[in-house]
């Protein structure tokens, strides 16, 4: 395995404004897990002395032994009585089951999960683990940002005060977007992408395009509790298809609903999908649009964290096997580039008249400076090499957490091993329901997202999603550590019940 570059800064920060940098002990720390998850230490291996790690960096005695105690809590090393550190026999982690929802679809009548979402996280929380979109200022440079957007409002300072009367976007972002559109194995026509006010607008508008009223909607399960709420609000039936953990959708379950069910639209993320990150081989994505073709049910795909697989052959998106226009195809830059600029994209195929049409009539123009913005961003060359950093901060975020919940879970956690992306789907003894473990973890000031949250039916309540866009650090570590330890105090204790739900019938 290859370690992880050893920056992990967004890109160069301006000479004049150096980014903050890291508490020595955890810099000590992070270079010498790098050095391990790249197999220069090997399990049972000594690592150098305090004493050694201490003169060969320069800090002091008390700074090399934080190091090695973060490295202790992360469960990469132990520590041996008179001998030192050593690396720790990393723990084999089953990953949680082949999703079994039932072979019917459901019309959603249940409060907004989004809304739902929102409540479970209050001001000043010891640590979330619950969002769904980053937030470490560690992972984004906002100085590049703060640059981009103030020469774009200069030079386009009129269109401030001016309707925007491009509805499908601006030419520069458009145009953008086709180019970045090939690292995904796809060849789009600017002309044909529409720019929306965010991925889910997008994919909202693809449903609003080829739906109506009452028809089937199938999508993986478990699955984003966004798409759940769109599907409600437009009053569409879901049908969800069992999903592998590390494969994802289920081809033979689909193919059995197409024929026996009304489906009118595949609603996907084939490439890192939410909560479980499961991405799809390459030939079960070009069989999953053959399929559809021949049934002339239209996929819409979300590709908006294809791009956390920089330099990986599977970030290829399914719509680069789309002949006949079959695939809408839809992404954002918000989980890798700005996601304070949630604007997204959309290439609908056949249906790009009637996205156009769908988005002027909802008025939802987009900002003309943020567009430029955008595409500023989008064309500087740093911007394939930014994702690699990315990509490689979260496999060392996400290889750490596993190595915490393989240490302080209860014995049987099965835990999602994704390739990329920042969040681990968790499957806990049946008898821990985990909406009564996150009322207890919210006691202290911890939170995450319970796995009902993640479907249309009753499933996953002994499940939830830990998501590692936020900060990352000693706290966070040991809040990790402190929802396993709940959950084997409530598995030792199963008579306390399991919570009320969530979410409430309306």
């Amino acid at each position: 395995m290859t370690a992880p570059p050893p920056t992990l800064a967004l890109c160069p920060a301006p000479k004049a404004e150096p980014p903050p940098t890291l508490p020595l002990y955890q810099q000590i720390a992070q270079a010498l897990a790098q050095l391990i998850h790249g197999g220069t230490f090997k399990t049972g291996q000594r690592l150098p002395s305090v004493r050694e790690t201490a003169l060969t960096r320069g800090v002091s005695i008390s700074t090399a032994m934080q190091a090695y105690r973060q490295l202790e809590e992360q469960g990469l090393v132990q520590a041996r009585p008179k001998a030192g550190y050593f690396v720790k026999r990393a723990q084999r982690i089953a990953q949680p089951s082949l999703s079994a929802p039932p072979q019917r679809s459901f019309l959603l009548e249940r409060q907004s999960r989004s809304e739902a979402f929102a409540m479970l996280h209050q001001p000043g929380d010891r640590a979330s683990f619950g969002g769904f979109s980053p937030q470490s200022s560690e992972l984004f440079d906002d100085r590049r940002l703060r640059v981009a957007v103030g020469r774009a409002s200069r030079v386009h300072r009129r269109s401030l005060t001016e309707y925007n009367k491009a509805d499908a976007g601006r030419p520069a972002l458009r145009q953008a977007v086709a180019q970045r559109a090939l690292h995904l194995g796809c060849s789009l026509d600017a002309n044909h992408i529409v720019i929306t006010a965010s991925c889910t607008q997008a994919v909202s508008l693809c449903l609003r395009a080829v739906t109506q009223p009452g028809d089937v909607v199938a999508l993986e399960s478990p699955t984003f509790f966004g798409y759940l709420d769109l599907i409600e609000s437009l009053g569409l039936r879901v049908l969800e298809i069992p999903t592998h953990p590390a494969t994802g959708l289920s081809l033979p379950a689909l193919e059995l609903a197409l024929d026996t069910q009304p489906i009118k639209a595949v609603l996907a993320a084939p490439t890192l999908s939410n909560p479980l990150g499961a991405v799809m081989p390459l030939a079960a994505k070009q069989r999953l649009v053959r399929l559809l073709a021949q049934r002339r049910v239209p996929l819409i795909e979300d590709v908006v964290f294809n791009d956390l697989l920089a330099g990986d052959e599977r970030r290829k998106a399914a719509k680069a096997w789309d002949t006949d226009g079959n695939v809408m195809v839809c992404g954002s830059f918000a989980k890798t580039l700005t996601p304070g600029i949630r604007l997204g994209w959309v290439e609908a195929g056949r249906w790009r008249d009637a996205i156009a049409t769908h988005k002027r009539l909802q008025g939802a123009a987009t900002n003309v400076v943020l567009e430029e913005a955008l595409a500023d961003l989008l064309t500087q060359g740093s911007y394939e090499a930014h994702l690699r950093r990315l990509t490689a901060h979260m496999h060392q975020r996400r290889h750490e957490a596993r190595h915490l919940i393989g240490h302080h879970f209860p014995a049987g956690t099965r835990v999602s091993n994704p390739p990329s992306g920042d969040t681990l789907w968790l499957e806990l003894d049946p008898v821990i329901h985990s909406m009564a473990l996150f009322k207890r973890c919210a006691s202290e000031g911890i939170t995450f997202g319970p796995g009902e949250l993640f479907t249309a039916t009753d499933r996953y309540r002994n499940c939830l999603r830990l998501n590692f866009s936020g900060p990352w650090n000693p706290v966070s570590m040991q809040a990790l550590a402190r929802i396993g330890e709940i959950a084997g105090e409530m598995l030792k204790r199963p008579d306390a019940g399991p919570a009320a739900p969530l979410l409430r019938r309306a």
